[in-house]
């Protein structure tokens, strides 16, 4: 199964990509993981990477490109894998289909997660970080026991500054500009479907793999 996540920052994308790895038992490629992998294993395209990361510069399409290649290219993605944060632009799109069609594969589905903003700003204005360990917690969905306080150093819980309401409104807009035309392209080729990230973690999860079962059947029902 080959599947790419789209959708907002505080969408929970991350959450069910990390289920589905489970259950499918296929990875979780997230783009920030494989280019920080490949600069500590300092692969040629890692190091062009850190290149453009130490002096704080964006890391261009064709080297992000490159590092997704050769994660692809490994073995524990044979059987399918699930991209999170890639691609971000139809040029990004446009390179992933050609990797997919020199390994000989395509793509199975896109899932869009989709949330009003209210939901999304709510969920991340919420979020409280340790200045001391980092851990991270939720006034609503997962506080701390004391308030303010971090329940495994004791460390001041703060409210980062890309978490308030109106730092995340702008976060959703710039979102929405970058991200309509990689959502008209799938759309185009019959692929996206989208994912009501509304609902509670486990009612995302249901609607995603009652979604991905029916694909699996339909596969498997033309095949035979």
């Amino acid at each position: 199964m080959r599947l790419i996540f789209l959708g907002p920052p505080g969408v929970g994308k991350g959450t069910q990509a990390v289920k589905l790895s489970q259950k499918y038992g296929i990875p979780h490629i997230s783009t920030g993981d494989a280019l920080r992998e490949a600069v500590a294993k300092e692969t040629e395209i890692g190091l062009k990477a850190k290149s453009y990361m130490d002096r704080g510069a964006l890391v261009p399409d064709e080297v992000v490109i490159g590092i997704i290649r050769e994660r692809l290219d490994r073995d524990d993605c044979k059987d399918g894998f699930i991209l999170d944060g890639f691609p971000r632009t139809v040029k990004q799109a446009e390179a992933l289909d050609e990797i997919l069609k020199a390994m000989g594969v395509e793509l199975d589905a896109v899932l869009n997660v989709e949330a009003p903003d209210d939901v999304i700003i709510e969920r991340l204005s919420g979020r409280r970080t340790c200045r001391s360990c980092g851990r991270v917690y939720h006034i609503i969905y997962m506080p701390p026991k004391k308030e303010g306080v971090c329940d495994v150093c004791g460390g001041e819980l703060y409210q980062r500054d890309d978490d308030k309401p109106e730092a995340i409104a702008r976060r959703l807009q710039v979102y929405k500009e970058q991200t309509a035309p990689l959502i008209e392209y799938y759309e185009g080729k019959g692929k996206l479907h989208r994912i009501d990230g509304s609902q509670d973690v486990d009612g995302v999860f249901r609607q995603i793999t009652g979604l991905l079962e029916g694909e699996k059947a339909d596969y498997e029902k033309e095949e035979g």
